[in-house]
């Protein structure tokens, strides 16, 4: 059920996993609304950069369907 562990030279990394310590951390700062706003603007613009690349490089990607593709003169074994 419990394993054996391997002897290390220092007592406290063989410890550390079992230490819990009883001091609870200072809560976060909440983020103010220029910050937030930031955050959503970076955000919008990253997403708005990937949409528009995305529909101005679609047309570049398509193949023309209506009109035949021009032949060479060495695929009609001349």
């Amino acid at each position: 059920m419990f394993r054996r562990r391997e002897p290390v030279p220092f007592a406290f990394l063989a410890e550390a996993d079992r230490f819990r310590s009883n001091v609870a951390p200072p809560p976060r700062r909440r983020a103010s609304v220029g910050e937030m706003a930031g955050r959503w603007l970076l955000g919008l613009t990253i997403v708005a950069g990937l949409v528009g690349s995305v529909v101005l490089g679609t047309p570049a990607l398509s193949t023309p369907s209506g009109t035949p593709s021009p032949q060479s003169q060495a695929s009609q074994g001349r």
